[in-house]
């Protein structure tokens, strides 16, 4: 018997016992579904990876084929440890990411979260949850977890747990949190704007301003190639009046804002402003004047071709709508606005972060700021943008999938949460999202999906249909920024 086969027994057993004496039934899904909680103080032991053998690992719970976990956890450690997300993976699949095996037969993608701290929380779905430490000292740490089981883990917890089957309903844990994202004040012909930067296609301008406001601009590099027509010009100053700009000198100008509903894209192609020496420095209050002083000689533009996802707030004559009822819960609906607060003295604006499962699983969070076409943005409570159609077959939009019918859930048509065609940090990932319906052809035979490959296997099976939405017989491209709401 081989050390992972000895280490997934022990926590099977576990895990077992834990079921019987703590775990209550809830939404269970067409694949077998339990509630699991409880709370376990494991001791770590020599981590049987290959290439881990140094490493130390304290599993909480076992890897088994077609068993998903999901849910949120509580540690505290005796050492700084690390969390380890396994996940089910094809062969092919296993090529270029970062992946965790015993016998190099039976391979897992792994998703490591470097915490390297003696106690946290965090949100999962994976085929495996464990804490991780890259030394060879032993540790013990204590857990508590929430969440929900898919799928037939063990015989061994099969025999002794009873469940009911509901096959009409499915909730993951915190599907809608609470996300505090910092904003920025801008200028649009002499007034102020409030905006907010989420995504960058430059890693290292994103990591600047990342560290400026201490919350996370995600790198997206497939926005350096999107077209003109669905960006507009963002003035960013490098020298000049003193200000809170992203160099420290003036706010930046904007070229256009929601209100110029044909022009407006939360997506900015930045240009750097520079002053010329000798130059007297003034605050430019619009486009127009900057554009004017750089024809004058005043001053010189650098067109970087770096694109910024910023989505405003607030501008002159609006912002985005906030919502009526404050109250953020598993249940609550997509309509009615996406944001909770605005917060001007703080400077902050608190959005809903809506929770999802990436392409391979992999739990996602996401809010909204801004769609088209104008009919489902005002459903939203978001901002109309009309030149984001220029994405729809464009590599700077990705496929989301929306499920049109089905087991009833937390997804914005009212089934189960949605599918994303890429990650952050995946190199195709970007905050504009193209928009397809799946729908099941019989819908008493509907499962929980998970991944995009759980897509394409039911569709080719033709169980279901996948089809582009085109709301009001149009292009549908929303910016989604995928988001850390715990960060």
């Amino acid at each position: 018997m081989n050390k992972l086969q000895s280490l997934l027994i022990i926590g099977i057993v576990s895990i077992g016992i834990i079921f019987v004496s703590s775990s209550s039934d809830q939404l269970v899904d067409a694949g077998s579904r339990k509630k699991i909680h409880f709370t376990e103080t494991i001791t770590s032991s020599q981590d049987p990876g290959q290439g881990h053998e140094n490493h130390q690992l304290a599993l909480i719970l076992s890897p088994n084929e077609g068993t998903i976990y999901d849910g949120s956890m509580t540690f505290t450690s005796s050492e700084p440890v690390q969390i380890i997300v396994l996940h089910e993976i094809s062969s092919q699949e296993s090529k270029g990411q970062p992946t965790w095996t015993v016998d190099g037969k039976t391979i897992y993608g792994l998703s490591l979260i470097d915490l390297q701290k003696n106690s946290g929380s965090f949100e999962f779905t994976g085929a495996a949850l464990a804490l991780h430490s890259p030394n060879s000292k032993k540790f013990t740490s204590t857990v508590s977890l929430d969440g929900w089981i898919r799928g037939q883990p063990t015989d061994v917890i099969m025999q002794k747990i009873e469940f009911e089957k509901d096959e009409s309903s499915y909730l993951l844990s915190r599907t809608n949190v609470p996300a505090t994202i910092p904003m920025h004040k801008g200028i649009y012909e002499g007034n102020q704007i409030h905006y907010i930067i989420t995504d960058g296609s430059d890693k290292n301008y994103a990591k600047t301003i990342s560290d400026k406001q201490e919350w996370n601009v995600e790198f997206a590099p497939v926005l350096a190639d999107v077209p003109e027509k669905a960006l507009q010009k963002l003035y960013v100053f490098k020298n000049g009046v003193k200000g809170n700009g992203i160099y420290g000198f003036q706010n930046e100008v904007f070229s256009s804002t929601p209100s110029q509903k044909s022009e407006y894209s939360a997506l900015n192609s930045i240009v750097e402003v520079t002053w010329k020496v000798g130059q007297k420095e003034i605050e430019f209050k619009s486009a127009a004047d900057v554009i004017a002083a750089e024809e004058g000689g005043r001053v010189k533009f650098n067109e970087t071709g770096i694109v910024l996802n910023t989505p405003q707030i607030i501008w002159p004559d609006g912002q985005m709508k906030v919502r009526s009822d404050k109250e953020i819960s598993d249940e609550m609906s997509y309509s009615g606005g996406q944001i909770t607060e605005i917060n001007k003295e703080e400077m902050t604006v608190t959005f809903v972060a809506h929770r999802g499962w990436g392409p391979d699983g992999r739990t996602i969070y996401y809010i909204v700021t801004d769609a088209t076409p104008s009919g489902p943005a005002e459903t939203m409570g978001v901002a109309s943008s009309p030149s984001s159609a220029n994405l729809i077959t464009h590599s700077g939009a990705v496929d989301l999938f929306q499920f049109k019918n089905g087991i009833t859930g937390s997804g914005p048509l009212g089934f189960q949460a949605g599918i994303a065609g890429a990650s952050l940090g995946d190199a195709n990932y970007s905050p504009m999202w193209r928009i397809y319906l799946v729908e099941w052809n019989d819908e008493k035979s509907a499962k929980i999906l998970e991944t995009r490959s759980d897509i394409d296997s039911f569709s080719k099976e033709d169980k279901l249909s996948v089809s582009i939405a085109r709301p009001t017989n149009s292009d549908h491209i929303v910016n989604c920024p995928f988001i850390d709401p715990f960060q």
